[in-house]
């Protein structure tokens, strides 16, 4: 009969084992997503990312490759992607901040632009009548 602290020792170099395993089979399938991401052209470029004084990065910075995130739409509730290609779009050319997701879908997107510019005519135009 074994006793407790022997049954403890058996119990976590097992637990250490199926670690090692799952970190092996993480790192093999994070090789597949990193090179499966350099050859759509999802790679992090760090220097082309706005500066964002944070004394951590994002998990795609650490990682170095954009991964497709889902996401639900809060105009209607459609369920959406924001591809890698698309974040790497907003995060490295338009610039916009690393702590930001995608919110809207493209429609909702389109919608709410054509409503703010109406609504920035209507405001222009009450104030060109009001000047006169």
């Amino acid at each position: 009969m074994k006793s407790g602290k022997q049954r403890r020792l058996e119990l976590d170099a097992k637990k250490e084992r199926r670690a090692a395993k799952q970190a092996a089979e993480q790192a093999v399938l994070d090789r597949a997503v990193k090179r499966k991401a350099a050859l759509r052209g999802a790679t992090v470029t760090a220097g082309a990312l706005a500066p964002n004084r944070s004394y951590s990065n994002p998990d795609f910075v650490t990682r170095g490759y954009y991964l497709d995130k889902p996401f639900v739409c809060e105009g209607c509730g459609k369920v959406e992607v924001w591809t890698a290609t698309q974040q790497k779009w907003w995060y490295e050319i338009a610039k916009g901040d690393v702590w930001t997701t995608a919110k809207l879908c493209r429609l909702c997107r389109r919608r709410e632009r054509v409503r703010r510019a109406e609504a920035r005519r209507v405001h222009l135009d009450g104030l060109a009548r009001k000047l006169r």
